[in-house]
């Protein structure tokens, strides 16, 4: 990285950054998630919020991947006798797939939570008209 140019060296410093926050964003909400899980109040609107922003967090997370391949792509050649093998620029693009599956997965999760929450409610307004009959 010493040879290396000051705008790939500061590229990739600010991605790392970024990549740290997105971290500890999700590391964040996952502890706000557990709580309310603990809590029993999980299946409750309110979580919704911290589950967009986890999706938002690994969705981010993917961009930053796919942004080291690309300056890893700029960066092949930029110093004499420097190569970074198209192999590699390749494996971390498959990085970003991933990454990006895994929101996706998170995404599907969260359906799965707005079913639980509405057959939540459901069983609520079910049990209090029971309670009037009874």
């Amino acid at each position: 990285m010493d040879e290396a140019g000051e705008g790939f060296r500061t590229s990739l410093a600010v991605i790392a950054v970024l990549g740290i926050l997105c971290l500890q964003v999700i590391a964040v909400c996952v502890w706000r998630l557990l709580t309310m899980a603990a809590r029993g109040t999980v299946f409750s609107p309110a979580s919704f919020r911290y589950v967009h922003i986890v999706i938002g967090a690994i969705t981010a997370g993917s961009v930053l991947v796919l942004c080291v391949a690309v300056v890893a792509r700029f960066a092949n050649h930029a110093v004499e006798g420097d190569a970074v093998a198209p192999g590699m620029v390749g494996i971390i693009s498959g990085l970003a797939l991933v990454a990006a599956g895994v929101a996706l997965l998170v995404y599907v999760m969260r359906t799965l939570l707005a079913q639980a929450v509405a057959l939540d409610v459901q069983s609520r307004q079910l049990r209090s008209e029971l309670d009037e009959v009874i």
